[in-house]
């Protein structure tokens, strides 16, 4: 009879012992797995976005975007611009522009070195050519895009002054406007062909740049601007 007690004490020791046993294995394969990773940001934390791919832009929109920008080279503004409008006189670039002098519609003289210091646009065109009438507001929005003291626009045309007067009356026009034969005017001006055409020159008297053809507004501006 003890005998058999002690068979059946050692019976529960056995089964105890082998309960504890698979317990503990159990619990270590639990603390042996990957934590779930905890995707909620912390309270006050800001979740970073993953990386989104940018959408590629269009030409229209690479090049306003070219335009934008403070300085750029004039190069870089001739490879933008070249499906609106043609360089021209391209031996004069960077060389000193040649002093003239014209007369406005009020009767007032100009000379072009009386504005070396700022930034100036010789524009040549005519009060009928439907590309020189598209070309007024673009020029009036350049002109209060600057301030006198940075630019200068004098728009040159050799019809009588009383029709040229009448028709900047008509059109609002807000910069200057010169009147008189071109052909007297020094060379490269003498040689223009095509209204409009425009001249851009720094503030060191050099030209910048010179264009056949109706010249937007922004791209005259990143002309103005550029070095």
């Amino acid at each position: 009879m003890a005998t058999r007690n002690r068979y059946g004490v050692y019976a529960v020791t056995a089964a105890f012992v082998a309960v504890v046993l698979v317990l503990g294995i159990l619990q270590g394969c639990k603390r042996t797995k990957t934590p779930a990773t905890d995707t909620t940001p912390a309270e006050g934390v800001q979740a970073v976005p993953a990386a989104v791919k940018e959408t590629p832009k269009s030409p229209i929109e690479t090049a306003a975007s070219l335009f934008r920008e403070p300085k750029v080279g004039i190069q870089n503004i001739v490879e933008a611009g070249k499906d609106r409008w043609t360089p021209a006189f391209e031996q004069w670039w960077d060389k000193p522009a040649p002093d003239f002098t014209l007369t406005d519609i009020e009767g007032q003289t100009h000379k072009l070195s009386d504005y070396r210091g700022k930034d100036v646009a010789v524009v040549f065109w005519l009060t009928y050519g439907g590309a020189c009438k598209l070309q007024v507001p673009h020029l009036k929005e350049l002109r209060n895009a600057y301030s006198k003291d940075k630019l200068a626009i004098l728009a040159i045309s050799n019809e009588p002054t009383a029709l040229v007067k009448a028709f900047a009356a008509e059109q609002g026009v807000n910069y200057t406007v010169l009147t008189g034969p071109e052909t007297l005017l020094p060379t490269p001006f003498d040689q223009v062909k095509l209204r409009p055409s425009s001249f851009f020159i720094g503030p060191d008297g050099k030209f910048k740049l010179a264009i056949e053809g109706m010249v937007p507004a922004a791209d005259g501006k990143a002309i103005v601007q550029a070095q």
